[in-house]
Formats: structure tokens, sequence, C-alpha cells
């Protein structure tokens, strides 16, 4: 056997072991899970992955390892793993079950409703105490405004199962990937950054029963891709874009931003222009109809000073410091500035000069966050996967 053949051979191992393994979790998921959107899925995807495993199978024998070959099946396995059991699931809820969604889709949708009514999307907490007790969790939109405006198709159009807001999740998902294939050298990295990033179960599991991670992730994957063309104007826009929707964007624009400065002065104030004032933009509507209900959404809520506490409680160490040390509270924050204190002088000794550096310390800061933060969830971890599995093809742009 040729060493190419042995590379080859290995990569398709490597595709088995990822399909067969995510077939397991989804299998266990769909027997064991608690959530019950969550079990729908596991029923579903378990199917996909497994077909995807028996293709593998099929190239392994067939000496077929070539990378168009390798996408189409991971093609396959996104579409049976996310998209089918989400539309399915959105189809169900249309008609009538109401455990076919995750509490943020719920939340998100009628933020689209209150920002068509009212022009903000977001309720005092005065307001949320006077709901009944099992409704005042989703009375708190803990997102930026932007996120409303995926709750619009159903505020305008009523209950269908194409106005969920899970579908317009995955819309904006595949634009913004599809987008940053078209500006990356086409390859066996790249392939393998959209692997990690659509087919891992992490990911299918996210935009088929919640989803609003998801786009926020293909937005600052996009951002990054326009750096790596040295497209700073464009990379400003898609980032400010993911900065509306979703606090989690805004470490993502900061290391964006302290990247288009080592590319001069020009490149820098283009993208300031969209990281800083898309969601600028974005915050001024609500905060000038609601300031202080907009303050008990996004800041006071997830700190835990809402009138309900937040139900993101993933065992990492800040929520076990903060839950089980005297003070613990206080001593995660004080661990989760450190850590942001020791990015910023990364940042000011090492600025990141090429996209695949600014991808690594994105995903090592936001890993560091997500294990510190007092209230978090398991599927954050999407996004330091992705942007490190997404590093090494960011340093292939595609010839202009």
């Amino acid at each position: 056997m040729s060493v190419a053949e042995g590379t080859q051979t290995r990569t398709l191992t490597a595709d088995l072991a990822l399909y067969t393994l995510s077939a397991a979790f989804a299998a266990i998921t769909a027997a064991t899970s608690t959530l019950l959107p969550h079990r729908a899925w596991g029923a579903v995807a378990t199917a996909g992955y497994a077909v995807a495993a028996i293709a593998v199978v099929v190239q392994l024998v067939a000496h077929r390892p070539g990378t168009r070959e390798r996408a189409l099946v991971a093609a396959f396995a996104f579409a049976t793993t996310a998209l089918l059991p989400m539309v399915i699931q959105a189809v169900q809820r249309a008609d009538g079950r109401t455990d076919r969604a995750q509490e943020e889709v719920i939340v998100i949708e009628q933020g689209g409703q209150r920002l068509l009514d009212h022009g903000t999307p977001y309720l005092s907490s005065d307001t949320i105490a006077t709901l009944p007790p099992g409704e005042q969790l989703l009375g708190y939109l803990p997102y930026q405004p932007g996120m409303a405006l995926f709750g619009l198709p159903r505020a305008i159009a009523g209950d269908a199962w194409w106005t969920d807001a899970r579908i317009w999740f995955a819309l904006a998902t595949i634009a913004g990937l599809g987008l940053a294939i078209r500006l990356l050298e086409r390859g066996p990295a790249l392939l393998r950054a959209l692997q990690l990033s659509t087919v891992i179960p992490l990911v299918p599991l996210t935009l088929a029963t919640g989803g609003d991670d998801v786009p926020v992730l293909a937005l600052c994957l996009l951002a990054l891709a326009f750096c790596a063309a040295r497209r700073h104007g464009a990379a400003g826009i898609a980032v400010g874009l993911a900065a509306a929707l979703k606090l989690f964007a805004w470490p993502v624009a900061a290391v964006l931003l302290v990247h288009g400065l080592t590319a001069g002065r020009r490149p820098a104030a283009r993208l300031a222009a969209g990281a800083i004032g898309l969601p600028t933009a974005a915050l001024l509507p609500a905060i000038l109809v609601d300031a202080t209900a907009f303050v008990d959404n996004v800041i006071r809520f997830p700190l835990g000073e809402g009138v309900v506490t937040s139900p993101a409680q993933s065992p990492f160490p800040g929520h076990l410091i903060a839950d089980n040390l005297p003070a613990g509270r206080a001593i995660a924050g004080a661990l989760l500035a450190a850590a942001a204190i020791a990015i910023a002088v990364w940042l000011a000794r090492r600025p990141p000069r090429t996209a695949a550096a600014a991808a690594i310390i994105c995903g090592y800061g936001l890993l560091a966050a997500i294990l510190l933060m007092p209230s978090t969830r398991f599927g954050y971890l999407l996004y330091p996967v992705a942007f490190l599995a997404w590093a090494p093809a960011f340093r292939r742009p595609a010839p202009s």
C-alpha cells in the first residue's frame, strides 16, 4: 500500500468512526433523554448516521476515498440528522404537538410577536412577575434584539411548519456556511471542518430541537472566511450580524477587530464599521423603547437576577464552583475575569495576523468562557469545536 493509499484509508476510517459513534449517541439519546424533542431527534438521526456509516464502508471496500464522495456522504448525514428531524418536529408542532421544540424556540417566536406589536422584543421583570409561574421563564429573551427577527415569520403568518423559527435558523446557517465555502480552497481540510461543524451530534441536535446558536456560529465562521480572503468590510458585516443576534459573537468581533488592525488602518476601519455599527443599530430601538426591559433580559437574567433563574446549568467548573462553594458565584466570576484578562494580554502581545490564528484564539477563548461561566449549556461547546476545526481551512483561501 502506498503512502497516499494509507492516508486515504485512515481518512475514511476516521469518517467511519465519526458516523458510527454519532449513530450510537443518537440511539442512546432516543432511548434515555429526559427531553422529548431530543428523544424525537435521536429516533430519526440514528438511521441517518447508520446509513452514512454504511456508505463509508462501501467506499472503503470499493477504494473510493475521494473528497467528492466523502462530501456527498457528509451532506447526506447533515440532511438526515439535522434538516429532516427539524422539519418533522416543525410539522408535528404545527399540527398541535407541544413537545416538539425547546423553550428557546418559543421564546424567540414570542419575542418576534412583541417586536411586531410593541417595537421591542423584551418584557420588563416587573411585567414578567405578573405572569403565571409556568410562563415566567418564557417571558425572558436573553439574546440581542436581532434574534427576534427569526420569530417574525410566525408573528406575521401564524402557526405553520415553515414559520417555525428553526426553519429560518437553518436557512441562515446554510447561507452562511455556503458563502464561507466559496471563499476557501476546497479540499480535505475544509471537508473535515464542515463535518465537525455540521455532522457531529452537537450541531444537528441543537439545530433540530432549538437551533439559535447555529446561525450565530455560521456567521462568525463566514466572517473569519472573509478575513482569510482579505475582505475585511464583508467580515465586519458578517460578525456584526452575529453580534446583533447573541452576545457569544461579541468576543469574536473583538478578536477580529484586533486582527483587522494588523492589516492596516483602512481594513480595520472597514471591519469596525460593520462589527460595531450593526449591533449598535440593533440595540438602539430596544433601548429607546424600554431600556429597563433590555437590561432585565440581556444582563440581569443571565447573571441570575431575574424573577426566575436560567435553566442553563451544565456541570462545568464555573457552575459547580458557583453552586457548591461559599461565595462561589463571585469566585467563578473572578476566574472568568482572569481568563478574559489573560486572553486580552495574549491579543496585545501576539495579535492574530491571519484568520487561522484569530480562529484559534476564538476557539480557546470561548472554551475557557464556557467552562467558567456560572450558567452555561453543554451545547455551547459547538463554538470552540467549530472554530478550532476550521482553523486549518482558513489558511487556504480560494484563488482569486
